[in-house]
Parts: structure tokens; sequence; C-alpha cells
């Protein structure tokens, strides 16, 4: 924290020492409505998967549009990476921070930091799991509950009879890999004919499905479905499954969420069955609330991106006009 400067010779000072017109407040003050360049610190997940690679060029792109001076880092799917990159942007003085956190808990104490140097924070694409909801501004992202239900839904739908389906969560602790199941728990339940037989981590990454469902062959006699909580996991999955000789999206049936271009372009060759999608394009969004939250106006606490699913003739249509 700041001390008080009682004298605007001091401030004066001050400002000449920390290059106050570079933007070191944050909600409210005169960054946002003067024209000075509001500068945003950026503290992403990591690199783990084409969604990912997605997420982050579109924050990049349309900070850039919007002329938002962007403060990028890399946590590498490590919550201490992230939390000392919070910290940095505090001490930077930057004016607004923004972040997908690697997992739900253990944020409280820096976003609380945050908030003592009136530095405003969003989340994107996950939530916390924090009783105190005044230590961010809005959170931007899918309805991953959601995401798990249209899973669900579909795999009741298709069921014939007793269905033994492997589940390959996403990172441990992490808000996708929590409501993704509870979700798609939630819409199965109605049909007790289908049951989860394992479920292991793969970390949302490519080897980590292909290593956990290497195991899964090894270990379960009888597997009828795949529900990976994403693409690369499920495609990790499809080279498994290959590699034991049997034929993904027939012998085995797949399942994912996010509709990434090689996700679609699988289901499109029959590889996987059924898509749901999550939308990484979320920069454009995110730089319109970050415009709004250091001008000190009043934005929504959730804003829930709009998602669909996809079959394997939505897939075709869909892949040429693909973004991501």
């Amino acid at each position: 924290m700041l001390k008080k400067i009682t004298t605007a010779a001091s401030v004066i000072a001050l400002c000449a020492l920390t290059a106050c017109g570079s933007g070191s407040g944050g909600a409210g003050n005169s960054t946002g409505s003067s024209g000075d360049t509001i500068t945003m610190g950026f503290a992403q997940v990591g690199a783990e998967s084409g969604w990912r690679t997605a997420n982050t060029k579109s924050i990049q792109d349309e900070a850039k549009a919007a002329g938002i001076d962007l403060k990028f880092s890399d946590a590498q799917q490590k919550q201490e990476n992230q939390i000392k990159a919070i910290r940095n942007y505090i001490q930077q003085k930057v004016d607004v921070i923004a972040f997908s956190p690697v997992v739900e808990t253990g944020w409280d104490t820096v976003l609380l930091e945050a908030k003592r140097a009136n530095i405003p924070v969003i989340l994107t694409d996950r939530a916390i799991d924090s009783d105190d909801t005044s230590l961010y501004k809005t959170f931007l992202g899918s309805d991953f509950v959601e995401e798990g239900r249209k899973a669900g839904d579909w795999m009741v739908a298709n069921a014939t009879g007793p269905t033994n389906v492997v589940e390959l969560q996403g990172t441990t602790g992490a808000a996708p890999a929590i409501d993704r199941k509870k979700g798609f728990e939630e819409k199965i339940a109605s049909k007790p004919d289908i049951k989860i037989v394992a479920s292991q981590t793969g970390d949302f990454t490519r080897s980590g499905g292909k290593q956990v469902m290497e195991a899964f062959l090894k270990s379960q006699p009888k597997i009828d479905v795949v529900y990976a909580h994403n693409d690369d996991m499920g495609l990790g999955a499809i080279e498994a499954i290959k590699a034991a000789g049997k034929v993904p999206g027939k012998d085995i049936k797949i399942i994912t969420v996010d509709a990434v271009k090689d996700g679609m372009t699988a289901l499109a060759n029959g590889e996987i069955n059924f898509i749901v999608e999550c939308n990484p394009l979320l920069g454009k969004q995110l730089m319109e609330l970050t415009k709004k939250v250091v001008k000190g106006e009043q934005v929504p606490p959730r804003v829930v991106t709009e998602e669909g699913t996809f079959t394997q003739e939505q897939a075709k249509a869909a892949l040429p006009q693909r973004q991501y």
C-alpha cells in the first residue's frame, strides 16, 4: 500500500518517480477516462492444449486491436507461477489484472493484495472458489457444469444396455474438471446401466490422455465409452485405442469437450462421436469488460459465453469456417 501523500508537490514527485502517466491505478481512476493507455496484466494457465493456444491468441490479438498494453505470463499449469505473476503485476501497478486460474482454491491472499492496491481483477475461462466475491469484478467464461450436462444428455440418449464409461479428467482441482464431471454425473444418474468404471486426470494434455487411456485399456476388461474433459485428451485416447487394435468411434465411442479444429476433424472422420463446444475466443469480450471496469462502470458479476454441440455431420459443415 502506498503511504498517503499529503501535498501536491509530493504527488508530482511521486508521479515522476513511478511513471504515473503510464497507468498506475484501478477501477475509478483517471487512466481509462483520460485517454491514456490501459495496462493489463494477464496470467495464463499455460499452453497445454489447442484450446488454450487459441485462447491466448484471441487475448493477444484483441488487446492489440483495443489499444490495450498487455503484459502476458505463462504459468505452465502451476498455481505458484500465477501467484508470482499477479504479485509482479501489482508491483508494476497495472490498471487491471486478468487471469484464468489453474485451480479453484488458494487465491484469497494474493487477490486481497490486488484489492488493497486498488487494482481490479477479472476472471476469465475459469472461476475460483472463494466466499469473498469482492476480490474480483466479474467472471467471463463458459458454464462448465452445463457442458458436462450436454455430454451426459448425449450419453443417456445413445446408451443401449449396460455401458461402461472411462473418464479422462482435466487438471485436478481445476474448475472445468470439477464441473464437467459434476454435470455429466448429474445426467447419467437417471440411467443406472451407465457406469463410470474408471476416472483419472490426464491434465488436459494429449500425452496425458494417451497415457491414462493406455492404463485403462489394460486395467478395464470392457470399455464402451470414453468421456474426455477436453479434445486433446480425447485425441490422445484415440492414439491409445488404435495402438490396442481397436477402432475409435466404433469399438469405443468418444465424447469430448472444446470443439477445436483437431477435435472437430476427428469428429468429422468418425473417430470422435460427439463434442460439446467450449469457445476459447474470449479476447474481445475481455477487452470490452476491461475498459468498463477501469472506468469504474458496473459490469455483470458473471458473463457466460454462448456455445453449442456438434455431431459428425455438424462438424463437417462447420470445419471450413472454423477459426480455432
